[in-house]
């Protein structure tokens, strides 16, 4: 057995216990201060018991559940012979989108037709040409020239009919602003 391995673990137990720290003044001083301490705990405060509250609304309707309507329907004449849309013809793409989500973003010809191309607001290019149906409320494309598209819709009145307007997009107009005229 080599002598290096005896003395040095021995060396190091000598040095690590000559930093013992010296706690007996702070003991003796933490005992001085728990025998002159007096705990005082104030009583819990005494609470007066409130009367249970009675529901005395049993004939009227219960707060969980909805009111009944009870007013009357809005009965307007309804008009016959007046302008309708037709409902049973086939839609066409550009009817997928109102026209504030159509951005108008050009124009071109091509075999003799016109079209118009439009940007939607979620990215797609659709494109039609004069007499192609458009919007949400049964519009069809009336003139096409290199600044601006003459849109034609049918907007309902609320009696059961519908009534024209026009509407304009043009090329400075982003989607979501529409040009009424």
């Amino acid at each position: 057995m080599k002598l290096s391995n005896v003395i040095f673990p021995s060396l190091c137990v000598g040095l690590l216990s000559a930093c013992a720290p010296q706690l007996d003044d702070l003991t003796t001083y933490t005992n001085q201060i728990k025998q002159k301490t007096q705990v005082r705990i104030e009583p819990y405060p005494e609470f007066s018991s409130q009367p249970a509250f009675q529901y005395s609304s049993a004939d009227r309707r219960s707060p969980f559940k909805r009111p009944v309507d009870r007013s009357e329907p809005l009965v307007t004449k309804r008009q016959t012979n007046c302008l309708q849309p037709d409902y049973d013809r086939k839609k066409e793409s550009l009817e997928q989108y109102g026209l504030d989500a159509l951005a108008y973003t050009g124009s071109f010809k091509s075999q003799g037709t016109e079209w118009v191309l439009f940007k939607t607001a979620d990215g797609s290019l659709l494109k039609g040409t004069k007499g192609s149906r458009i919007g949400l409320f049964y519009g069809t494309i009336q003139t096409i020239n290199r600044q601006s598209v003459k849109i034609e819709q049918l907007l309902p009145d609320g009696a059961g009919c519908w009534q024209r307007e026009e509407t304009t997009l043009t090329l400075a107009t982003p989607a979501g602003e529409n040009n009424n005229v």
